[in-house]
């Protein structure tokens, strides 16, 4: 399956979750529903076995920008897919499944940094960071979805689009849990780059490991204020969002500049 024929799956599986909570189409929700899995789970198999092509294409891992953005694209249709279940969900699932699609796009249309072979503790190292950034990116477009919620709330506007939106008691619950896994995610990449990386305070990596350290502790700092001060709201949606700002600096920013600016290898 091309991209663009995943780019096509994935849009019109986001478009049957969506027509499948709007009243008019209450009919068809059934026929639209398992539509909407099917053609889901085909296009996450066949992104992944895409991807894998394109990211293991000999012994190495050649995780280029493209590769890496078409990974968390992976990551959103995966979260989407497990989240449909729930039905009040499937409104922000379809927004997750269309953001998969435009990351889809993206495999496989940049060559990988040059650089030296990778041991594979830092390979791990590398997945295991683009797993907590592809959770933490799904929380970043939960927290912009549950700002949508309070701004529609707060201006009473009603129509049959309120069916594609959670509650937001809901939405905050599932956002709280996204920045559960992906702190602990993010906590084992800083562990693991602290081993296996020779030198994370070295000149080419110092401002992506300052930007990671203080994405960690604003994320920590939230998670803590919820736990223990009930945090909610605004304020978490937007100190959320600031940590993922950082994180996005960290590492497309930096390695941006790393590999297209300077041609290094940021191992």
């Amino acid at each position: 399956m091309s991209q663009i024929t995943l780019l096509f799956v994935y849009s019109v599986a986001a478009a049957a979750f969506a027509m499948s909570r709007l009243p008019r189409c209450s009919e068809y929700s059934r026929l639209l529903l398992a539509a909407a899995f099917a053609l889901c789970a085909a296009a996450l198999v066949a992104h992944a076995r895409l991807l894998y092509a394109s990211v293991m294409p000999g012994d190495a891992i050649e995780l280029s920008l493209s590769n890496a953005l078409s990974l968390i694209g992976l990551q959103l249709a995966l979260i989407g897919l497990l989240a449909a279940f729930e039905p009040v969900l499937r409104g922000l699932v379809a927004g997750l499944l269309v953001l998969a699609a435009l990351a889809a796009l993206a495999t496989g249309s940049q060559a990988a940094a040059g650089g030296a072979s990778l041991t594979w503790q830092l390979e791990a190292h590398i997945l295991i960071s683009m797993f907590a950034y592809g959770l933490l990116s799904a929380g970043a477009i939960i927290a912009v979805y549950a700002l949508l919620q309070d701004r529609r709330l707060r201006a009473g506007q009603l129509s049959a689009i309120n069916h594609l939106f959670a509650p937001l008691e809901t939405t905050e619950k599932l956002l709280y849990g996204v920045t559960t896994a992906g702190f602990a995610g993010l906590t084992l990449a800083v562990v693991s780059g602290a081993m296996f990386v020779e030198d994370l305070f070295a000149q080419h990596l110092v401002h992506k490991t300052v930007l990671s350290l203080l994405a960690l502790l604003l994320f920590g700092t939230l998670l803590a204020g919820r736990y223990f001060a009930g945090w909610r709201g605004k304020r978490a949606v937007y100190l959320y969002l600031g940590g993922f700002a950082l994180l996005c600096l960290a590492y497309f920013g930096s390695r941006y500049i790393l590999e297209e600016l300077l041609h290094r290898s940021w191992g």
